[in-house]
């Protein structure tokens, strides 16, 4: 029954053969809050006429139409393989595990030219409860941020950055994936150092210690930085592809508390560690875990402040980015669930 509320929203996702060009989404996600929305640009009136101060409504038009927003989810056991496949503009593909119900995918940064997603929202509408559709093409993601927090269900936040806003393409019908779960903060290890090599593809890291600080939160994100404005002549205000136009980067935060050896002393000596964040659910089949592991091969503590605020425990922020080594893919997102494909 409807409630005309926001327990009623969908959003589901689809993967674009063209990019632009628009398809039936068909990955559903169970979310926590969007913004996506579409910005117009007018152009205003400012010729002089006698006898008129104000500006002239006939004379406004439409010049440009551009989406924006985020959206925010749990993260989930299965089906989050299409989004980190374009927040890193991977190729990855999933490879089952030794003929069993468990596969892998092993997301590294990519390219993005002609990825592209629709990505449409259900909005209930109080006043009538009907579920209006509000479809978003060309969409990129352009940032990402995993965070991880004490007493919380790790989340996943991306950025996109669209097209076109449609809003007569009729909702589609969600499907939801059956036995997807959500990982939690009792899921979490956190390791630094240690031998990091590449294999056929895959980045594995050896010798890692477990952080022995008691760390609270941390955050990992991801920024790719592109040409959203490519405007021109014959596309009706519409942009063209979103290019990559600056320097990628891999930022992260570690809420944790004060400890010079661990943390800080690698903040004053500018040393470069590995990372790995990693996060396990049940098992799929035959010891294969569900998984989320992150591998950083090359991170830098770039600040890390612990200061006095009273009797408590005393604490310290520490922000770090993750740097290309020259040897392994600068970041490594390493999925394991039952999913066979993205």
């Amino acid at each position: 029954m409807a409630t005309g509320s926001g327990l009623d929203a969908q959003v589901m996702v689809g993967a674009e053969v063209t990019w632009g060009t628009g398809v039936t989404p068909d990955h559903a996600y169970e979310f926590n809050d969007e913004s996506l929305k579409s910005e117009l640009t007018y152009l205003e009136p400012t010729g002089l006429r006698a006898g008129q101060k104000y500006k002239r409504a006939d004379r406004v038009s439409i010049s440009r139409e551009s989406v924006s927003g985020d959206l925010t989810l749990e993260h989930a056991t299965k089906g989050m393989g299409l989004l980190w496949k374009h927040a890193l503009a991977s190729s990855a593909v999933p490879t089952q595990l030794a003929a069993t119900a468990a596969y892998e995918q092993i997301h590294v940064p990519g390219d993005f030219r002609g990825l592209g997603l629709t990505v449409q929202v259900g909005r209930p509408e109080p006043s009538t409860g009907t579920v209006r559709p509000f479809t978003y093409a060309g969409c990129k993601i352009g940032s990402w941020e995993l965070s991880v927090s004490d007493n919380a269900i790790p989340t996943l936040k991306v950025t996109f950055d669209g097209r076109e806003e449609d809003t007569a393409t009729a909702l589609a019908a969600p499907s939801y994936l059956t036995g997807s779960h959500v990982f939690s903060f009792a899921d979490a290890t956190l390791t630094l150092g240690g031998t990091v090599s590449t294999t056929a593809g895959k980045t594995t890291v050896s010798g890692a210690t477990a952080i022995a600080t008691v760390v609270t939160g941390v955050s990992v994100s991801g920024a790719a930085p592109m040409a959203s404005d490519r405007f021109g002549i014959g596309n009706a205000g519409l942009k063209s592809e979103q290019l990559e136009n600056d320097t990628p980067t891999i930022t992260g935060s570690l809420s944790a508390e004060f400890n010079k050896a661990e943390l800080y002393d690698v903040y004053r000596n500018n040393d470069t560690t590995a990372m790995v964040l990693l996060l396990t659910g049940v098992d799929i089949e035959a010891g294969n875990l569900e998984t989320l592991e992150v591998i950083l091969p090359a991170v830098k503590f770039k600040s890390a402040a612990p200061n006095v605020g009273g009797p408590d425990i005393v604490q310290m922020s520490t922000d770090f980015e993750a740097y290309d080594d020259e040897t392994n893919p600068p970041i490594q997102v390493r999925i394991i669930s039952a999913d066979v494909a993205l």
